[in-house]
């Protein structure tokens, strides 16, 4: 056991749980309890409600402790209990059907059988802290319920008076607790129902954060003029009481768009407050009117300052507070978990807890997506919830009035004597740790295993230690999150605005704790408000929308909307785009100790798309850009641009150390060209070259070998953008820039495994074209023509795509899977003259050149990417290739001035990345007007000079 924790979970002398156990099981021993049914399992909500019938002496025990505790808290008592004991019940009732002791002709009656027939006593023996679990679970909820209804005698005729306009909504007809997650010994949320249908929401902790925020959300309103809704408050000192909100639709899409122009300017207001947890749970769609209906994480404290300023800057932006999407990607897809997600029906992407065949004698546990509570966040207007992304205009006009007018009026706000200054001292939940890993070492340590003996749950709540060795916080609260997971309970800390203090959920006071305090952070945050600010949370705001769950598509997209007037691409003007671009690029970056990096929109596992710090990836991290800041200082000898690809790579030996010490990390980068180290290590040799920089020079020799240890492992796919085919590319590109005998050592590793491979697919990225254009690009290496013999036959494979894309009018024209890769797969092949009949280079050529220009300029599947194929063809002396690029070129010029560099994110929301991002069309201009001094960077390096070059002593 970690840490001192064993006199918090070990309670001394005879614990009244266990008095309480015994006193049911004997009682029951006495009792007749074959009465009722056990058989509700196909009207349950959860399949494990059908052991509540074993444990009806532990519920008949607690229901008797007081005359008040009716029907309904006897049913979700027993829920609770039942999915506490159910993986230990499974169990027993296999080992039971496996020895022959249950007696029925059908699974159900065996099921039946067993149910009837638990001997808890003799359960408990065996797991006695099963028995500890359920004891205190009864006792808390007795405990919480009778609190609960003595508060509500008590502050009855007050709840009618403000929160029901007066009027007698008749009796108490139906407690619903569990509403949220149990702190403090089982108290929870709970929702009260009268016999006239009213409802009223009992909140067991203070509620006057609500009320203070009331009184902010009344001033901010007299200065937007939107008229933001808050439910009525009643607060009690230690609990109170709110309006139960109902969901409602709108009559029509006006009401839709207010209701996005009342939530931006909501989320203007949230953001200046540090308010975080606003998931679809705790919004409420009333008409035109969002409604918060929990606020218990405003003035949130940021307990690190991380050093790269990216997280930083995330970590203190729009993006905290929850409302924008928040994706959680898992083996099952995506789901926005943020205010504006959380559909009806859907699922959590990764596997949770769930039974097969309940209700029989072969029921058991499996892993399977759990379904998600209903959402009541969206506005519905006839009957259909109105995706965000279609008011995206509505929410940021919103937002520009709520921020102007906190801008406009922060001296109200800020002072001695300032709204903010109400906030101090007031309590708010600190969270510490995502709530979902509580409920998931809560789930997990009733395994059956961990309820034989304290030690061996202990055993896994013990995994909170992890991570927590270098971090003193972390390290004073886990003994304080034992103490209440042991409890039943998900952990509970509060703090206050003004205060670094830390309070547990038994009111211990944990002094200076926090680094410095909520209230302090947001007075900055509000006096340092302005223009550029402004922008960068309007970019977040966009580029969340554009992260939300929808199909990836490579292909490329549409023309522009209207004819455009090409430029004359000379050299100059191509160079002044580029810098155009660079500029755009260093004003969204975040900058702190010397360090350098973007907030941008990333493809995640090619599926869906992140709004992240950017990693390493030379497809949407730091050393994509930093190679196309590093190529445009080279070009144009400013330093600025050289100084910021410096600082971006800062990083990268703390990360090639961290993936030297954990093999598994470094196996999921992969050996890729673009996602994975292949990419980084071309990267980083020719950024030592561009910035004559020796120094990296080491950070290549570390990263080779890393890649090495990878390669070793052997998991990695064929193709260029994650897999061995990129790493074959990228390290003969490293070897021609830097003549390391271990790049030329992995890459004929590579291409033995590409020669035993069977690549599929179509396409260059990810299919057989890149495979084979790989292979022969190391067989003219290597002068060994058995690589060459594979090359060519995956290269004849994918010949069907090449003409598929030929005879279909709005083909496919992009790099990554679409004709421009295999025009390139193809053309820059080194064994093959550049005009073979087979290629149909002619139709090639018409169908890449004649399209108007797409809309999105991007290297991955937007124009550059095409451009970039007549580039190639026009370097290997292609009588066409030259006049049709240039005229490309204009067009591309034409475009940035009439519509801007947009990129291939969703939208063309602009991120800085390299493949599908401003970065790669900065490049790709780059490339068109100094193609003898910019390599082609989808070719990974220069198309033709890829003989063995003599050793580099560097």
């Amino acid at each position: 056991m970690r840490g001192n924790t064993q006199e918090l979970v070990v309670p001394r002398g005879r614990p009244s749980w266990a008095a309480f156990v015994e006193r049911a099981t004997t009682t029951a021993a006495r009792a007749d309890l074959t009465g009722g049914s056990w058989d509700t399992v196909d009207e349950a909500d959860d399949p494990a409600e059908a052991f509540v019938f074993a444990l009806r002496p532990l519920v008949r025990a607690a229901v008797a402790l007081d005359p008040r505790l009716d029907a309904d808290f006897a049913r979700a008592l027993g829920k609770r209990l039942a999915r506490i004991a159910a993986r230990t019940l499974v169990l027993e009732l296999n080992l039971d059907r496996v020895g022959g002791r249950l007696v029925g002709d059908t699974p159900r009656e065996r099921f039946a059988d067993f149910v009837r027939h638990v001997d808890l006593p003799a359960l408990f023996a065996r797991y006695p802290v099963l028995a500890r679990l359920l004891g205190q679970a009864c006792l808390h909820a007795v405990e919480a319920h009778r609190e609960l209804l003595d508060r509500f005698a008590a502050d009855r005729a007050e709840i009618v008076r403000t929160l029901l306009d007066g009027r007698d909504p008749g009796a108490l007809a139906h407690v619903e607790t569990g509403k949220g997650d149990p702190h403090e010994r089982g108290r929870s949320v709970a929702v009260l129902t009268f016999t006239d249908g009213r409802r009223v929401v009992y909140k067991p902790r203070p509620v006057s954060l609500h009320s203070a925020f009331a009184d902010l959300v009344t001033w901010f309103d007299r200065h937007t003029g939107l008229d933001l809704r808050l439910p009525r408050v009643l607060g009690r000192g230690g609990h109170g009481w709110l309006e139960f909100v109902e969901h409602r639709p709108c009559a029509d899409v006006t009401e839709v768009g207010r209701f996005y122009q009342r939530l931006g300017a909501l989320l203007a207001l949230l953001y200046a407050v540090d308010g975080t947890d606003m998931h679809y749970e705790n919004l409420i769609a009333a008409g035109e009117q969002p409604v918060l209906v929990d606020l218990e994480t405003l003035f949130h404290p940021t307990v690190a300052a991380p050093a790269d300023p990216a997280v930083r800057a995330l970590a203190r932006s729009v993006h905290r507070t929850a409302v924008l999407p928040r994706v959680l990607l898992g083996e099952h897809g995506a789901l926005d978990v943020g205010g504006m997600g959380g559909d009806h029906g859907d699922r959590l992407p990764a596997d949770g807890v769930a039974w097969l065949h309940p209700g029989t004698d072969r029921m058991r546990l499996v892993r399977k997506p759990a379904p998600l509570p209903p959402a009541h966040n969206r506005p519905v207007v006839d009957g259909r919830e109105a995706e965000p992304a279609d008011y995206q205009g509505a929410l940021l006009a919103g937002f520009r009035i709520g921020y102007d007018a906190l801008y406009d009026h922060r001296a109200e706000l800020l002072g001695p004597n300032g709204l903010l200054s109400g906030f101090a001292d007031l309590p708010v939940r600190f969270v510490p740790r995502m709530t979902q890993l509580y409920s998931t070492l809560l789930d997990e340590s009733t395994h059956p295993d961990a309820l034989r003996g304290a030690s061996a749950r202990q055993d896994v709540l013990d995994l909170l230690w992890d991570g927590a060795a270098d971090d003193d916080l972390s390290r004073a609260l886990v003994p304080h999150e034992m103490r209440d997971l042991w409890a039943g309970d998900v952990p509970l800390f509060t703090t206050r605005p003004g205060s670094r203090d830390v309070w547990t959920s038994t009111g211990q006071r944990l002094p200076d704790l926090l680094p410095a305090t909520a209230l302090d952070a947001v007075t900055g945050k509000v006096a340092a408000l302005d223009e550029v600010d402004k922008h960068d949370q309007q970019w977040l705001i966009s580029a969340g929308l554009a992260s939300r769950p929808r199909p990836v598509d490579h292909r490329t997209g549409r023309g522009v909307a209207a004819p455009v007037e090409a430029g004359v691409p000379d050299p100059q003007r191509l160079l002044v785009a580029a810098c155009g671009i660079a500029d755009e690029v260093l004003a969204h970056a975040t900058t702190a100790a010397g360090r350098v990096n973007w907030v941008g929109l990333e493809l995640v596992d090619d599926r869906h798309w992140a709004v992240a710090p950017m990693g390493a990836g030379l497809s949407n991290g730091y050393t994509g850009v930093a190679l196309f800041l590093a190529q445009l200082g080279k070009v144009t000898g400013a330093a600025r641009y050289t100084e910021y690809a410096r600082d971006a790579l800062k990083p990268i030996p703390g990360l090639l150390a961290a993936f030297a010490e954990d093999v598994e990390m470094a196996t999921s980068v992969g050996s890729g060209a673009f996602h994975g180290l292949g990419g980084i290590c071309y990267a980083l040799a020719r950024l030592a070259n561009l910035l004559d920089d020796r120094e990296l020079d080491g950070w290549l020799r570390t990263a080779l070998d890393v890649a090495a240890t990878v390669e070793a492992v052997g998991e990695d796919p064929a193709n260029v953008v994650e897999g061995w085919a990129g790493g074959l590319a990228a390290m003969l590109a490293v070897r021609a820039e830097s003549g390391s005998p271990a790049a030329s050592a992995l890459a004929r590793a590579y291409a033995d495994r590409l020669v035993a491979a069977t690549p599929g697919g179509d396409g260059f990225a990810r299919g057989r074209a890149g495979v084979g254009w790989a292979l022969l690009r190391y067989a003219r290496f290597a002068g060994d023509d058995r690589y060459g013999v594979v090359g060519r036959a995956n290269l004849r494979a994918d010949h069907a795509l090449r003409q598929r894309l030929l005879d279909v009018a709005e083909a496919d024209h992009s790099w990554c899977s679409g004709l421009s890769g295999a025009v390139l797969a193809h053309c820059a092949r080194p064994d093959q003259p550049v005009d073979a009949h087979t290629l149909h280079l002619d139709r090639c050529l018409n169908a890449l050149a004649v399209h108007e220009p797409l809309r999105d300029l991007s290297l991955c599947h937007g124009e550059l990417g095409v451009i970039e194929a007549l580039t190639v063809l026009a370097e290997r002396g292609h009588g066409l290739a030259p006049a049709m690029q240039t005229r490309r070129a204009g067009l591309v010029l034409g475009a940035l001035d009439q519509y801007g560099a947009r990129c291939g994110t969703p939208g063309g929301v602009p991120s800085a990345g390299l493949l599908t991002g401003l970065s790669g069309i900065g490049y790709g201009l780059l490339r068109l007007g100094f193609p003898e001094q910019v390599p082609s960077v989808l070719l990974l390096g220069s198309t033709h000079d890829i003989h063995p070059r003599e050793e580099n002593t560097r």
